[in-house]
């Protein structure tokens, strides 16, 4: 393969776990590096949380965001550690936006770290504990999803927001609206529909108070045009200006993941092989799903790091 047949994709929130990147940090300094830059910037021990829990305190949004950046962060200085090609292109779903800027050389990763915190707080504080929620749809098209949630919002919020394979979609908003959605769509023939454990009904309406908030701290942050393509999960493009990429990662709270057409705009580049960077393997599943000629290489430990140097050092 060459260089312009790789990308980098960066999972997000739903991919932390306790221990996780414990067997790359033996291995690699460049982990509890990242991760102790993290902690400085947050005043809190990143790395012990995220080596020794509780995991329910790792996931909470605001301890899993910044987690999840110094994760993916850690994992491609790894690979650059190493000698691994540079990706022609890169992709985040949702938290993971902000790892691939910062691997992109678009925002500094301290600057990151204060960002994507002020970002989980605003997101938790946008809606009251308790009074939001999400659920996973599987087995339906999309269009019966967007009919389903228009059907069952009753007045209330209750929208598809990510869209993350093929019949495969994730609603949000208020809990008893979610719950109704959920209800209904095992009524319509869905494979599977769960609630899932989360404390905020991330990418619908309700987050438009706390992207508006963001919007200002966005304003205050240094940011660069990326050194190589990065696709956003609003518009499933690439931006070309400063303006329309701080309004992207705004719009990005209350907007769909549109990570389906993503990895399609990928294809469409050219990519043939993307890189996992961080812990899991959430986005290779996905990718396998929506292109399954796409080979998707995770690397979260040293066999994975490994072989994913050796499939692509000829790129």
């Amino acid at each position: 393969m060459t260089r312009t047949q790789l990308a980098f994709v960066f999972p997000g929130q739903g991919s932390q776990s306790v221990g996780m990147l414990n067997a790359l940090a033996d291995a690699y300094p460049q982990v509890r590096e990242t991760f102790t830059e993290a902690s400085g910037v947050l005043g809190r021990d990143l790395w012990s949380l995220a080596t020794e829990g509780p995991a329910e305190q790792l996931d909470q949004t605001e301890n899993t965001q910044p987690a999840m950046l110094a994760a993916g962060v850690a994992v491609w200085r790894c690979w650059r550690s190493r000698g691994g090609a540079m990706p022609a292109a890169m992709a985040g779903h949702s938290l993971g936006e902000y790892t691939a800027l910062v691997c992109a050389g678009a925002l500094g990763f301290q600057d990151a770290v204060g960002l994507v915190a002020e970002r989980a707080r605003l997101m938790q504080a946008a809606v009251p504990a308790g009074q939001g929620t999400m659920a996973a749809i599987l087995g339906l098209e999309n269009a019966q999803v967007v009919s389903l949630c228009a059907e069952q919002a009753q007045g209330d919020v209750l929208e598809a927001v990510n869209f993350n394979a093929p019949r495969q979609v994730v609603i949000a908003g208020d809990r008893a609206a979610v719950e109704r959605g959920v209800a209904a769509a095992k009524v319509v023939g869905a494979r599977r529909a769960v609630l899932l454990p989360v404390s905020v009904p991330s990418h619908c309406s309700l987050m438009r108070g706390g992207a508006e908030q963001l919007a200002e701290r966005l304003a205050a942050t240094q940011l660069r045009l990326p050194r190589g393509p990065v696709v956003h999960n609003v518009t499933a493009a690439t931006a070309d200006n400063l303006e329309l990429l701080r309004s992207l990662l705004g719009r990005q709270l209350y907007s769909p993941v549109r990570w389906v057409e993503s990895i399609c705009a990928l294809r469409s580049m050219g990519i043939r092989v993307a890189v996992e960077a961080g812990p899991g393997k959430v986005l290779a599943g996905l990718g396998r799903r929506i292109d399954p000629m796409m080979k998707s290489l995770p690397v979260f430990d040293p066999a994975g790091l490994d072989k994913a140097l050796e499939l692509t050092r000829d790129a």
